[in-house]
């Protein structure tokens, strides 16, 4: 279903994950539920991921996630604070002990000049803490940004939980 990367990234944190006895949630946006399922196409996935949340909408952030509104609207869906947030919301309402978030624009459409298409934001919380990744990977086609934003989603998951 993924590329072998992907599928061998996603086998490397279920493993990993699982060696540490550590539980994993994801909050996704761009990404529309790709990072779960990448997790989730691993068998055995079934003992270290808990949940995943897919939150498209601003208004599915708040609900699901917690993220304050004005939040949302001072820095913009896409933005540092909110995939922090997203991190911070997941592992707050999960049984995770560790979590990614990705928020983006995939395009082709939606970019602006200060935030264009391929602009993607990550976070993960955890037992070692909040950190924020942001990516511009450029208007190289919509699939092709969400393909890399799971690649870059796993990889700051695997380096969370000591992969």
């Amino acid at each position: 279903m993924f590329p072998d990367d992907i599928d061998a990234l996603a086998r490397q944190v279920v493993d990993t994950a699982a060696a540490r006895g550590l539980m994993i949630a994801t909050a996704e946006s761009c990404t529309g539920g790709l990072v779960a399922g990448a997790l989730t196409a691993v068998a055995g996935s079934s003992a270290v991921v808990e949940r995943g949340f897919v939150t498209y909408s601003n208004a599915a952030k708040s609900e699901l996630l917690g993220i304050p509104a004005e939040l949302i609207d001072e820095y913009g869906a896409v933005s540092a604070a909110v995939a922090r947030a997203m991190a911070q919301g997941a592992l707050a309402r999960s049984a995770a002990t560790v979590t990614v978030a990705v928020t983006g624009i995939a395009g082709p459409g939606g970019g602006s000049v200060d935030k264009p298409v391929g602009l993607v934001h990550f976070a993960a919380a955890g037992p070692v803490g909040l950190v924020h990744l942001e990516r511009r990977f450029g208007d190289i086609g919509r699939e092709a940004v969400r393909l890399e934003s799971v690649r870059a989603a796993l990889r700051l998951l695997l380096d969370r939980i000591g992969g």
